[in-house]
């Protein structure tokens, strides 16, 4: 099935609900707003007007790009559509990041081996330590 992919960022609802299908928190719409604002590149994935898939790349534009919300509606997931919202992704950084430019993801836990396709690798603690992140709950 063809669906249409537009590099552009979703509608705010279309993104809290994909987000909610996927049992996501949302932040208050102010904060979600701003957020997808303020990312550096979009991809969507639509059947017909419907909102099934996305995937976004934020950072500072130069130095430090991270992968985020790369999401697939339950019911289109095992389709191709998470590849293709990478495959775009991957095109966006390869024109844009500089030599040296790093490029970071948070896999949901199970997911990890999705990534590797691309040229993820994990932290395994050595070379780079695990990672970290800080969630905060006001």
């Amino acid at each position: 099935m063809a669906y249409k992919v537009e590099l552009k960022a979703p509608a705010l609802d279309e993104f809290a609900n994909l987000r909610k299908q996927v049992k996501w928190q949302n932040p208050d719409y102010k904060t979600l707003k701003a957020s997808i604002e303020n990312s550096l590149f979009w991809v969507t994935v639509y059947d017909t007007d419907k909102l099934i898939g996305t995937g976004r790349v934020i950072g500072d534009g130069a130095m430090y790009f991270y992968i985020q919300d790369i999401i697939v509606a339950p019911s289109y997931q095992k389709q191709g559509i998470g590849r293709l919202v990478m495959t775009h992704i991957e095109n966006y950084l390869t024109n844009t990041c500089f030599n040296g430019a790093t490029v970071g993801l948070l896999s949901a836990h199970g997911k990890e081996s999705f990534y590797t396709h691309y040229g993820y690798v994990k932290r395994d603690g050595d070379s780079l330590g695990l990672g970290m992140c800080k969630f905060i709950s006001k």
